[in-house]
């Protein structure tokens, strides 16, 4: 039998099951229920529609740019050439090399979570896609990871840009703010992540492209979105 805290029944009581809650109600909620003693993630949940008129189905991985940051913490390296480090090292990363930081991590001896990359040194790093991948780190220029402008990516990756991706399910998932951010921000990153996402949508898409809309706290529940007009 799984053990539920007192503090997690309590929260749930006041949870209506499958109704479908306005954008204010659910944010006043998760900040009243977020009532442990770190910051709370708060976190938005999409399931996608992902059937197309092609008879397969797409996937979807992009980035978006919070018009508020995140919240989120991230540890970010840079990889780049050895004329390019004192601009690595002015850009405020944790941890910035050319070939040393390679040979780092062909030894497993990652201590990061975002990896920059100058396009001229993609080349060296393709040979670590085994290491880097299944990690999800690998650069991608899609995803602004990949740039000869180091500081704009940096930059990006702490005030807002988050990565996105799909699973197999039609799954994807983001954290849009801390449970410190005001009720006005939380909304405004909400509506802008979701607006995002639906900016995808394929035209060979059959039907509406988001099934459903749920938002959280790190260590609270889910609630429903109501999705009409949104």
């Amino acid at each position: 039998m799984k053990f539920r805290s007192k503090r997690y029944k309590k929260i749930k009581e006041e949870n209506i099951k499958d109704k479908k809650l306005e954008l204010k109600e659910v944010f006043d909620l998760l900040k009243k229920n977020s009532n442990t003693k770190f910051d709370e993630s708060i976190d938005v949940s999409l399931k996608l529609n992902l059937k197309t008129s092609k008879g397969g189905d797409f996937n979807l991985r992009t980035v978006v740019k919070l018009p508020i940051s995140s919240g989120k913490k991230n540890k970010i390296a840079v990889l780049c050439e050895q004329d390019k480090i004192n601009e690595a090292k002015g850009s405020g990363v944790e941890e910035f090399g050319s070939d040393d930081l390679l040979d780092k991590i062909s030894k497993g001896k990652i201590n990061f979570n975002k990896l920059i990359c100058t396009p001229k040194m993609m080349s060296k790093i393709g040979k670590l896609g085994k290491i880097l991948g299944p990690k999800g780190l690998m650069p991608n220029p899609k995803l602004g990871t990949v740039s000869n402008d180091i500081k704009k990516a940096v930059n990006d990756i702490k005030n807002g840009l988050v990565e996105v991706k799909n699973d197999k399910d039609g799954n994807l998932g983001s954290s849009i703010g801390r449970k410190s951010f005001s009720t006005e921000n939380l909304i405004k990153n909400f509506k802008y992540f979701v607006d995002a996402i639906k900016k995808e949508r394929p035209e060979t898409l059959k039907g509406d492209l988001l099934k459903g809309i749920y938002v959280t706290s790190t260590m609270g529940v889910s609630y429903k979105v109501n999705s009409k007009g949104l």
